[in-house]
């Protein structure tokens, strides 16, 4: 199995394949073609003597310098040396991995202008699990993330450090113990490597997709001990949270719900109240009472008699000391706090 990228359809989950679970990848026939025609393109400029910035010039402040054809390879050899200027711990191994497949999800575009082999051996890397050795600090997010892309083009000169089953090597030894061969770099390939965010587009990425995985885990969670706890699921109402206006508090109120369907909390409480005497079961409309006399045959059918219509807007209960609107209550069968009712409103369940 592999990704085959077009330069328009990787996706957080197909990112942490290949940076987590050795997910191979691959380049769309398009992209392939389109990275030739870009690179073609750029040959032919050269040929012809146009003046482009980072390719036949120098950068920055040297913007205006004209490198003639001896210099223009040097250039992005010694641009590469200059920007690889990270320090402190070294990265996680997935987060460089993510920041290659990002890179090489750029190049696939077919807008970089470098050689095609340049993304190749990307992808060689990647696929034979050879991972630079990235520091985790260096980068100030200008034009890219332009020092911890420099460590990964490093092993792309044969220089630098890359890790290859489970083992630091020098850039060089770690390619050729994949039997990758190192392709060098000439006109705009430097650049094409290091000039994009992409190192913070990986983890960035990486973090979405955990952080989605802990919400899950703790609304499983908060499922469980509501269930445990035979507690009240009033705060669940998922017109309370639109009320106030967080959808992500909606969508995990509903999410808490979901979890909880088919679970006996309900049934619980439903037990609970008819063991404290209850008078009735208020039904809201036509629907919730066919629907409630269903449930209770099944449930406890000898309660079917407590069983009430009413039509019209759910009143307050002063009766027994409710203070408060049932039409906040959404649940299928909530017990009340202060005992003796439960509402049935199908239109909020």
């Amino acid at each position: 199995m592999s990704i085959v990228l077009k330069g328009n359809n990787l996706n957080i989950d197909n990112l942490v394949d290949v940076a987590r679970n050795g997910i191979k990848v691959e380049l769309s026939s398009e992209s392939i073609e389109k990275i030739i025609q870009c690179r073609k393109l750029v040959e032919d400029k050269l040929d012809a003597g146009e003046i482009m910035y980072g390719i036949n010039t120098g950068i920055g402040e040297f913007s205006e310098t004209i490198l003639n054809k001896n210099q223009i390879k040097d250039f992005q050899k010694y641009l590469i040396y200059n920007h690889a200027a990270g320090i402190g711990d070294p990265c996680p191994l997935d987060h460089v991995r993510a920041a290659m497949v990002s890179r090489i999800n750029v190049h696939a575009k077919g807008m970089s202008g470098c050689r095609l082999v340049i993304t190749q051996k990307l992808i060689a890397m990647l696929n034979n699990g050879v991972t630079p050795y990235v520091c985790s600090k260096g980068s100030v997010g200008a034009c890219g993330d332009l020092a911890p892309m420099a460590q990964i083009a490093l092993v792309l000169l044969g220089k630098g450090k890359a890790y290859y089953k489970g083992k630091l090597l020098d850039g060089k030894e770690a390619m050729d113990a994949a039997s990758i061969s190192v392709p060098g770099l000439e006109a705009r390939d430097g650049l094409s490597v290091i000039n994009g965010s992409n190192v913070l587009t990986g983890m960035s990425a990486l973090f979405i997709y955990d952080v989605k995985n802990w919400f899950k885990q703790a609304e499983i969670a908060t499922a469980m001990s509501l269930d445990a706890l035979v507690a009240n699921l009033g705060p669940l109402n998922h017109l309370i949270h639109k009320v106030r206006g967080f959808s992500g508090a909606v969508n995990s109120a509903n999410a808490i719900r979901k979890v909880l369907e088919e679970g006996d909390l309900i049934k619980r409480a439903i037990r609970d109240v008819f063991d404290n005497d209850t008078k009735n079961i208020i039904v809201d409309g036509n629907d919730g009472y066919q629907k409630t006399k269903s449930f209770m045959k099944i449930l406890m059918p000898e309660n079917l008699k407590k069983i009430k219509k009413y039509r019209g807007k759910i009143p307050l209960f002063h009766e027994v000391g409710i203070e408060k609107s049932l039409n906040r209550i959404f649940e299928p069968t909530v017990k009340l706090e202060s005992g003796g009712y439960i509402v049935i409103n199908p239109t909020e369940a």
